[in-house]
Parts: structure tokens; sequence; C-alpha cells
């Protein structure tokens, strides 16, 4: 590590970094947050209901997690805080920012991005402050991730002036569904929409399904899920509507509209892109939980590296005390590549909360291409932040031994809370296979559609031109690349241009070769698009995870060149190695197989990241620190025992006592 001044580093300025432009939202929450709002371990499934419920109405209005609506309504016009502010609420209660984002991200949201003004005036100020508790009923029990053919239909009655919204079968029932089994008077429906005999595809309505005494309206069918694994504070249930009369005007027409004749119009033709379009306004709830993720792999990260700071296990002949858990190698490989990877996950979120704001948070009309990029980009950080919780978890857990399996210690239930975001609000899998989509086809118009997949459009000029489109201080990159010899030649595997090549031309080199093999299967099996598909779909998911890779490590990199604290910066620079080359560490194979690196080379990066790792041991606790997570947040006992641990431990080896601490 450079030695800047006295070597130190200035927390306040890591946390400005890590805080970003939103700094006032992340510290309103935690000025404001106190121990009320914490997770109670060991409640019941309707204690926990009863207290997230109670929770969510007293949120200070100081924290703006409503702040996306407009102005005039309550709001704050505010897209980037109100994501922020979801984050940092999920490091307090993970069920409470579930509750908060089903009510004001996913119901209000859709209200305020599907409705139009009448919708708008009549409702928005009302679910801002708590006075309606609503739901999202998009998921059913046969289709979840395949929105497009839910089986709910919604058909319009010209001489009644209503639509008639009814479940099929028992396949077509909403699932899941937050806010429903307990709380929700009204919900906005998904279904299809039927109009003088023809589909026009999913729509949404505004649907009320309980009276002002709570109980289910004629027609409405309500259910609980049942219990859960986590989340126990949130209230999911089922819906199933029975021809239930809806007003004309309760459909949220900002992209269909049906005239009293049943006629429909639309601004926008194509079905299929109106779908898309109507699904993209949406896309702030996926970032959400991205960010949610983070923020709980965050606070488990922190527990365990402060545990591993004070916990001793085993001595060595020459030492008095028994080594520190944090001074181990084995240690240290578990918590701090994944530390760095947090990293580069907080920056990459950063960029695209920035960016959301600015695609959604004007007046004007939305940019298209940038906001099927969006949606591309929420997509993949979404799956990647999700799937890096669940392994830092459960990770975390294990590194803090069988205290790690007590509740009072907070992990077991940010992994079990936190275990489902790998399905919601997207599945994983499905959402890297959009990823690939927008890369392969350029986001044209049959954007998510399986028709595409075997057409001529996939030309390797246009996923050329996608691929090395950048995310971020395109000079920068662009720089740092060029400035890098042949692949021959040998190069510093800290090179930062090397690295970005070597991410770069992974994706590129896996992208050229999924066009390929889609070629040669539209070739031989023109008339079975799904095959064509689903025999390169590995290597399509390869694909997407080396993109999203890509975004990640060149969003650190933009971060650390606006950092300006020289220290800060040093240190930032080592942990972007350390995430750079964990990544290419655990993809050898791939690099060896396609000539990247020669076993020379391979070999070497491992020694490179066991010095990375022994460079960073001194900054653990300053990395971890820098999330600036209030110690009453964190929840842990062991981390409340500190000074005493560490009291007991000092006079338990200045008496000599023999036993050794194994607990």
């Amino acid at each position: 590590m450079p030695d800047h001044a006295s070597g130190r580093i200035d927390l306040a300025r890591l946390q400005e970094v890590l805080d970003g432009p939103w700094a006032e939202v992340r510290n309103a929450h935690r000025k404001h947050l106190d121990a009320r709002f914490l997770p109670v371990y060991g409640e019941t499934g309707d204690q926990a209901r009863e207290r997230i419920t109670r929770l969510l109405c007293e949120l200070p209005v100081e924290l703006g997690i409503a702040s996306a609506f407009p102005t005039e309504y309550g709001g704050r016009s505010d897209v980037g805080g109100s994501i922020v502010a979801t984050e940092m609420l999920a490091q307090v209660d993970l069920s409470l920012m579930v509750k908060a984002g089903v009510q004001w991200g996913l119901f209000g949201g859709a209200v305020a991005a599907l409705g139009t003004r009448r919708h708008h005036d009549a409702y928005l100020r009302d679910i801002i402050s708590g006075r309606i508790f609503g739901c999202f009923a998009m998921t059913e029990t046969g289709h979840g991730s395949d929105v497009q053919q839910l089986r709910t239909t919604c058909t319009y009655d010209p001489e009644t002036q209503t639509f008639d919204l009814h479940t099929p079968h028992e396949a077509a029932r909403k699932d899941y569904i937050g806010n429903a089994a307990r709380d929700g008077r009204m919900a906005v429906v998904f279904a299809q929409l039927i109009a003088n005999g023809r589909r026009h595809g999913v729509h949404a309505w505004l649907v009320p399904i309980r009276d002002a005494q709570g109980k289910p309206l004629p027609g409405v069918t309500i259910g609980d899920a049942g219990a859960k694994a986590g989340l126990l504070g949130v209230d999911n249930g089922r819906l199933s509507f029975d021809h239930v009369q809806v007003p004309r005007d309760m459909l949220l027409d900002r992209y269909g509209q049906v005239a009293e004749d049943g006629t429909y119009s639309s601004p926008i033709e194509n079905d299929s892109r109106r779908f898309f379009t109507m699904l993209g306004t949406l896309v702030r709830g996926r970032v959400s939980v991205g960010g949610a993720a983070s923020a709980a792999t965050r606070s488990a990260l922190t527990i365990a590296v402060r545990y591993g700071d004070i916990r001793r296990q085993f001595g060595t002949p020459d030492a008095e005390r028994e080594v520190l858990l944090n001074d181990y190698l084995a240690h240290q490989r578990k918590l701090l590549p994944a530390l760095a990877t947090t990293y580069a996950l907080h920056f990459a979120q950063a960029e695209l909360v920035a960016a959301l704001d600015e695609v959604q948070g004007g007046d004007g009309p939305v940019d298209e291409h940038r906001q099927r990029e969006l949606e591309s980009r929420a997509a993949g950080l979404k799956a990647a932040q999700t799937w890096h919780a669940t392994r830092t978890i459960q990770m975390c857990r294990e590194a803090c031994g069988g205290a790690g399996y007590l509740s009072e210690n907070r992990l077991p239930s940010l992994k079990a809370d936190t275990d489902v975001f790998t399905t919601f609000e997207g599945d994983n899998t499905v959402l890297l296979q959009l990823v690939a989509k927008g890369l392969l086809t350029g986001h044209r118009d049959e954007f998510g559609s399986l028709d595409g997949w075997g057409r001529a459009s996939f030309v390797a000029e246009q996923v050329r031109e996608m691929v090395l489109e950048r995310t971020a201080a395109r000079s920068l990159i662009e720089r740092l690349v060029s400035a890098v010899p042949g692949r021959d030649e040998e190069v510093a595997v800290t090179d930062r241009g090397w690295q970005l090549k070597a991410f770069e031309d992974r994706e590129r080199h896996l992208l050229d070769g999924a066009v390929r093999r889609l070629r040669n299967g539209a070739a031989t099996k023109k008339d079975r698009p799904f095959d064509i598909f689903n025999d390169v779909q590995d290597h399509v998911l390869a694909v997407a995870a080396a993109h999203v890779d890509r975004v990640a490590l060149e969003a650190f990199v933009a971060g650390i060149e606006d950092t300006a604290d020289p220290a800060v910066r040093a240190l930032l620079s080592r942990v972007c190695d350390l995430y750079a080359l964990s990544v290419i560490e655990a993809d050898k194979g791939w690099f060896l197989e396609h000539g990247r690196l020669t076993p020379a080379r391979s070999k070497a990066i491992t020694g490179v990241v066991n010095g990375l790792l022994k460079e960073l041991r001194p900054h653990m606790r300053t990395l971890v620190d820098g999330f600036a997570i209030p110690d009453t947040w964190l929840h842990a006992a062991i981390l409340r025992e500190e000074p005493r641990r560490q009291e007991s431990m000092a006079a338990h080896d200045a008496a000599g006592d023999p036993q050794a601490v194994t607990a």
C-alpha cells in the first residue's frame, strides 16, 4: 500500500466516497432509525406482521422512502433518493424494507407509472400517507417469470361500462403477493385485456379487494401464502377473482385505453413493445432489490470482520496468545475477496441509481434506447447482487462459527430474509437471459421475445458495438485499455488496463461464440426456435455473467478516478486489484482454455492474490467501517460483547490458564 502522509485512512473520506450523492438520505436514516425499528428475534409470524405494519406507519417523513412520487402529491420527485432510502432501510430490518417496497415502490409506483392524471389525483396522496395499503398482483401460481403469458383475464363489457376480472383456474391465482394476506385494501392487478373479442396483451387495473372493515369484497378470495423461511413481517397472500366488476376508469391506461364502446387504442402499436415498455417503467423495484441485497451483505461482512478481530483460535509455539481469526490466510480468503466484490457491486449500483434518476427523474419523454439499456443493466446487477448476498452471508455465518448460528447475532435472519431475493423481482436465471438477449439483439423491438432468436438479426458487427459500449468514465477506460501491449507481452497482472482488457476480451469472445452457435442453429433448426436457444442456453448465461463482471469492474475504476483523497484512493485501488484478480482466478479454466493465460501466469495470479490479502489484512476493519453502519443496526450480541471479551481474554492469558478458549 503506498504511503501517503501518515498512511492512515480518514474514515470520513472513505464514507464520503461510499455514501455518494445521496449522503443526506443515508445520514437521515442513521439519525432517525433507532432501536425501535430493529428486528425482534424469536417473534411469531403474527407478532412480526403486527410490528412491521405499525412501524411502517411510524417511519419518519425525513427518510424520504416515498420520495420518488411527484412533489404535488407529497413526494420529492427524487427517484434516486427513494432507492437509496430503501437500501438504508434494508440494513435495519428487511421485512420493513420489503413492506415499504411493496407499498410505495410496487403498488404506488405502478399507479404513478401506469396510471394517468385522474388516478394520481384520486389515489397518490393516500398511498403516500399510508391511508391506503395496497398490493402488486402480477405473479400467478402457474406463471411467475413469464408475465406475458398470464392467465387472469379482464374482459370489457360496453353495456355495463365495466371490465369482468376473472381467475379461470387455480394456476391463474395471484400468488406470493405482499400485503395481500392482511393489510392490502386495493391491488394493482395484471391481466390479459380483452375488448370487442380481441386480446390486447397484459395491462393493469386498480382493484379494491377489501372493505373498510378488512373483509374481502364480493368475488374476491384472499388466502395466506403460509409459513416462510424469512421475511416474517411481510403478509404474503393469494388473490383470486370470480367475475369481479371493475369500472372502466380503473384501467391504468397510460399505455392502453378502452373507449366506452370497447375500442382499444394505444400510443404503442406493437403488443410486445408495449408490454416491455410498461414493465420498463417498473424497473425501480428491481434496482431496489439489488441495492437491498448489497446492504444486507455489507451488514453480514461487518459482523464477520469485526468478530474476526476479537475471536482467537489456536496458538503458535512462539506466541503467548491464540491467533486472531482474521490473521489466518484461510479466513482472509473467505472475507476479503467477498468484501472486494461487495465494493465493486456498490460502485456499480451507485452508477445504476444515478442513471435511473437521470432517465426517469425528469418530466420530458424517456429515451427508449437508454431505458432498454437501463433495464438490462438492472437485470444483470440484481442477479449478481442477490447471488453474491446468498453466498457471502452464508460464508459470514460460517466465519463466525457457532456464534453465527445464533439468532441474537443477526446472521441467520439476514440469510433467511435475503434468500428469496434471488427469486422475486425476476428469477436470476431468467434475468441473465434478458441481459444476454439485450446484447445479442441490440435492444430491437423483439427484445424479450423468443421469436427473435432464430432470425438473421445476429450480426457480429452489431453485437460488437453493443459489447464495447462503455459504462462510465469512457475516455478513462479506453485510455487504460489501449495502453496495454499485445496479449503475448508480459504485463503486470495488477496493471489496470490489462485487467479491463481481460474482462472485455472474455465477454467479447463469449458473445461472438454465442452468435456463431445461434447462427448455426438457425441454419439447421430454423423451424424450431425454442431448440435454437435452448441448445446454447448455458453459453448465453455465461455471456451475461461476463458482461456484469465487466460492468462492475468499470464502475469500480470510475469510482476510484473520482476519489480525491490520496490514501483512500490507494486503498480502493488495491481492493479493485483484489476484485479483478479474484474473478480471473475463479475462472482460470476459461482463461487457460482460450490461451489468455499461460500456466505460469495463472499460478502467479494466485500468488498476487495471496499477497493482496496480506496487504489488505490491516485494513479489513477500515473497509467495513467505511460502510458507516451504526452499531445499533448491526444488532449482534457478539459485537456488543467486544470490549468485555477482549478484557476477559487478556485476563485469561495473563493468568496463564492452560484451558484453550474454543467456545
